[in-house]
């Protein structure tokens, strides 16, 4: 498979996302495959709604909670974290599968799932560990920093006047280091999913065996790495910002009328009474449901095309590098068979 530049990628990988998600299009499948690209990429919005309620003012406080709702806390907390990790096993698992249906042009999500039980577990403690070392690097750095915003508050409640300059020689670095942070952690996020997974996946490798055969590959050719991984990160957020401009005022009609007119039943239904109020209230409902649901697909709609061309554009790239996974996106010729010599 031909060795494509970081910039001779982008067009070879939207063509290839043109085909695999438009010829033929179903729009059954086509939700299906973005909705699993656009969570394999994170590229979802949260929607969610605050809901305020003015029966009263509670008076009881942090401080006064009994043992039993501490308890309650605990374990709300914790079942969210192990509902979160949980999910991320999920996502983990589902780059394979999506990374086994693009490399093999194929459609059908459940198959591919099936086959990276192991490495999709190896994947994710390995995603595990990292995450819990930056996070614990960044507590550590950040450690000198919160000790300098405590004195400067400490000495501003003792009447000390606001020390601005010191404020700033403060929040400039740890702004600096926090974005040299983000630029590691991204890097080493792009290594593990365009790099290290495609190895995991097609050898069933470990980690350490997986990045002992990224690494030199890298080495040969660090700047084109670099402007891939540029590239990777820059491309697919000014297609978001491009989709969102021609987007937004079809968008805001449909979701202005929407709110219109669940604010219009709102004030229907404020005066009503027994049976009436009761199907205001369900039509409210109803539209609300409607609304998520249209988000959704709107979500998914724009998402879905930026995020499978994240993934072709990763195999593309690197498919030129590694013979494996070049092999399956663009199978060698047969070489042709000798003429039989009478």
């Amino acid at each position: 498979m031909t060795a494509y530049t970081a910039t001779q990628t982008i067009s070879p990988a939207v063509e290839r996302t043109k085909s695999y998600l438009f010829h033929p299009f179903k729009w059954s499948t086509y939700l299906k495959l973005a909705t699993v690209a656009c969570l394999t990429e994170g590229f979802f919005g949260n929607f969610s709604s605050n809901h305020h309620s003015s029966s009263g003012i509670s008076t009881s406080t942090p401080f006064n909670l009994s043992s039993g709702t501490i308890a309650l806390i605990v374990i709300g907390v914790l079942a969210c974290i192990a509902i979160g990790i949980y999910l991320f096993y999920l996502i983990c698992r589902l780059r394979f599968a999506f990374f086994h249906c693009l490399a093999h042009q194929t459609k059908e999500i459940r198959p591919a799932w099936r086959l990276y039980r192991t490495a999709g577990m190896r994947y994710f403690l390995v995603n595990l560990v990292v995450g819990f070392i930056f996070i614990c690097v960044f507590v550590l750095v950040s450690l000198p920093f919160f000790f300098g915003f405590y004195g400067l508050y400490q000495s501003h409640r003792t009447g000390v006047p606001f020390d601005l300059a010191g404020f700033l020689l403060v929040l400039l670095p740890f702004i600096g280091v926090v974005f040299c942070l983000c630029l590691i952690a991204v890097a080493v996020t792009v290594a593990l999913q365009d790099f290290i997974l495609p190895h995991m996946a097609l050898e069933n490798l470990t980690f350490g065996q997986a990045w002992a055969a990224v690494k030199p590959r890298i080495g040969a050719e660090k700047g084109t790495f670099a402007l891939y991984i540029f590239l990777r990160l820059i491309l697919p957020f000014l297609a978001a910002v491009a989709l969102v401009i021609v987007a937004i005022i079809p968008l805001l009609i449909v979701f202005g009328i929407l709110v219109l007119l669940v604010a219009g039943f709102h004030v229907l239904m404020e005066n009503a009474t027994g049976a009436v109020a009761f199907l205001w209230l369900s039509i409210e409902i109803l539209l609300g449901l409607f609304g998520i649901v249209l988000g959704f697909i709107v979500v998914v709609s724009l998402g879905g095309p930026i995020a499978t061309w994240i993934r072709n554009y990763a195999l593309l790239f690197y498919g030129g590098r590694y013979q494996a996974l070049g092999d399956i996106l663009s199978p060698p010729t047969p070489a042709a068979a000798a003429p039989e010599v009478p």
